[in-house]
């Protein structure tokens, strides 16, 4: 009987992609608990029904500096830590581990294949599909001897009880309903507003579909203007809970996202994800959980890759890996899952 520290600290898709092999890891030694430390917002996806999952959420905010971090790792210490799975691999995480080795703890770290990413975006190698990250966690726990089969299959197969949506949010079970999430944190891996809202234009001239519009309250602004603009549209953002919004994911009959967080939730919950690629690319290990690469739309270009996480600018300047995909092509992938 073993606890274990699991540390993930960020970022949302991430942490999101850690879910399947831990719960996989956790159900197949019952008797190991697994402390996940994360951030605050993100502790609900490892409410997985598994009594020996628990997770730590943190505000790094109150952790700042050598001092903080101490004080974190002090803090931890009342777990009776055992072993230490870091599939970080950042400063505060190697801090971290370095705190329990000391203590004289087992401690494993990831292997982000940081260097094989680098000769692909730099273009010294073809472009080939590299290790996913999730199989990268995986080696994390057989390497401090968990060795399990993948037996997670859909958040909600694992979790008890039921999750109502508020009112204002209406879910018509008889209508094909889509997510559309348009939003990502840069702009190398965003499509261009106006070519989303052609998408929904034409969408949304189907009586027989609802379009739910996922965003963070500060990109609400866009989304209700959609809503108001359009018909058959619904604007959740800020809005739903991070529970309520898994649910609403579930009952979706596909999701249109970037290469962002939504296509690591809903794929969580089993739902097809038609994805847009701009500077990033599936091959570098970061696609959702089981989804098709057909789902991905993106176009082949000499620069692309050319970059790992999409932060930064286009050395071209015209972001052609975003702008040259038709709308078009983004409608008839969708209208596989629809028709």
């Amino acid at each position: 009987m073993a606890n274990v520290l699991v540390i993930r600290l960020s970022a949302f898709g991430d942490v999101a992609m850690l879910v399947p092999p831990l719960y996989s890891v956790a159900k197949a030694y019952p008797n190991d608990t697994f402390y996940v430390l994360t951030n605050k917002n993100f502790v609900l996806l490892f409410d997985l029904g598994l009594s020996n999952i628990h997770p730590i959420g943190v505000d790094l905010a109150d952790y700042k500096g050598i001092k903080g971090l101490f004080r974190l790792g002090n803090f931890l210490r009342k777990y009776d830590i055992d072993k230490v799975a870091d599939v970080h691999d950042v400063l505060r995480s190697k801090f971290l581990r370095t705190y329990f080795a000391f203590l004289g703890k087992k401690t494993v770290h990831i292997d982000k294949g940081r260097k094989e990413k680098r000769a692909v975006i730099s273009h010294k190698v073809p472009l080939q599909p590299l290790k996913h990250t999730i199989d990268r966690y995986k080696n994390v726990f057989e390497a401090m001897g968990y060795v399990a089969e993948m037996s997670f299959s859909h958040y909600f197969s694992n979790v008890s009880g039921e999750i109502a949506l508020p009112e204002n949010i209406f879910l018509d079970e008889s209508k094909k309903n889509i997510g559309i999430a348009p939003f990502a944190k840069h702009k190398a891996k965003m499509y261009p507003l106006e070519k989303m809202e052609q998408v929904i234009n034409n969408l949304c001239t189907r009586s027989d579909i609802v379009i739910y519009l996922f965003g963070s309250q500060n990109e609400a602004e866009i989304l209700e203007r959609w809503q108001t603009k359009y018909d058959n549209v619904v604007c959740i953002a800020g809005k739903l809970n991070l529970a309520q919004e898994l649910f609403l994911m579930s009952q979706l009959r596909v999701m249109l996202s970037m290469d962002s967080a939504n296509m690591h939730l809903a794929s969580l919950v089993g739902v097809p994800v038609v994805s847009i690629w701009g500077a990033t690319h599936p091959y570098l290990g970061f696609y959702g959980f089981r989804q098709s690469i057909d789902d991905a739309v993106q176009i082949d270009l000499d620069c692309r890759p050319c970059s790992v996480f999409g932060n930064k600018p286009c050395r071209r300047g015209d972001y052609a890996c975003l702008n040259y995909i038709d709308s078009d092509i983004v409608i008839q992938q969708l209208q596989k899952h629809l028709d």
